[in-house]
């Protein structure tokens, strides 16, 4: 089995000290550097890139962030955000984090957020192994240079999401699902009248969703809009929007314009 290199950035000692010792108990991981240093954190992996970087956000030199900034998101190596203020942990994702652990954090988060970072993993290596292998596979031109490729298009909405319930993997079809509602670092999943949690943050699971099936209605809540029934009153002008199944959730009333607009509802 190849081994997990992993990486750990943090200036304070005992931080890198716990982390060390966490991943000492798993036999295929190797501690690849354990830096006090974000700039030479920064060098290092600019040279010799880990598979896994556990990274403080609040540095002397450096922040976490300007640590990712400095590589490249798209050069960072997997990455999981260690930090003791639970605000940057939006910012975190939107740098494309796997995950992040809120100082201080027991044993089961960090295997939690190992674990999810170890599926990253796997996914890029699959990823990149099918790059490489349609590369091989495909067809050489004989005579004329193959046409340029066509621009990128934007990435494919969401069709799958993967929650785990009791141990196990479920897939559920994104057309399936009701509603999704904010639930601290969790967004609730709400289909056929049973709720998964998925560790996601909204901004970042809006953006992956269908704009054509999903609608946000408040900063909390995302609706597929094909389970609107009607858009009812409240008092002093506000709205909720009720659901075929007679679930009523909250209309913010600065996208209730949007959302009637779009259903054709007038209000």
């Amino acid at each position: 089995m190849t081994p997990l290199r992993v990486m750990v950035v943090d200036d304070e000692l005992p931080a890198r000290q716990r982390l060390a010792d966490l991943l000492a108990a798993h036999p295929d991981v190797v501690l690849a550097g354990a830096y006090a240093s974000p700039r030479e954190a920064v060098e290092q992996i600019r040279r010799d890139p880990p598979d896994l970087v556990f990274l403080d956000v609040q540095m002397p030199e450096l922040s976490g962030l300007e640590v990712v900034e400095r590589v490249g998101p798209d050069r960072m190596p997997v990455t999981i955000f260690v930090t003791a203020y639970d605000r940057y942990a939006l910012r975190a994702f939107d740098l494309a984090a796997v995950d992040y652990l809120l100082k201080p954090f027991d044993d089961e988060r960090f295997e939690q957020a190992l674990a999810r970072a170890r599926e990253r993993i796997r996914l890029r290596e699959v990823d990149q192994l099918a790059r490489q292998l349609r590369t091989l596979l495909a067809p050489q031109p004989e005579a004329a240079p193959a046409p340029p490729p066509p621009p990128p298009s934007a990435a494919e909405p969401l069709e799958r999401i993967a929650v785990e319930v009791r141990g196990q993997r479920l897939v559920i079809p994104t057309p399936q699902i009701d509603y999704i509602q904010a639930d601290g670092p969790y967004a609730e999943l709400h289909v056929g009248g049973k709720k998964y949690l998925l560790r996601e943050r909204m901004h970042g699971l809006e953006r992956q969703l269908d704009p054509r099936r999903f609608c946000r209605i408040h900063r909390s809540v995302i609706v597929n809009v094909e389970r609107i029934a009607s858009l009812e009153p409240l008092f002093h002008g506000d709205h909720a929007v009720k659901l075929h199944d007679g679930t009523r959730l909250t209309l913010s009333r600065t996208r209730r314009e949007a959302l009637a607009e779009r259903l054709g509802f007038p209000i």
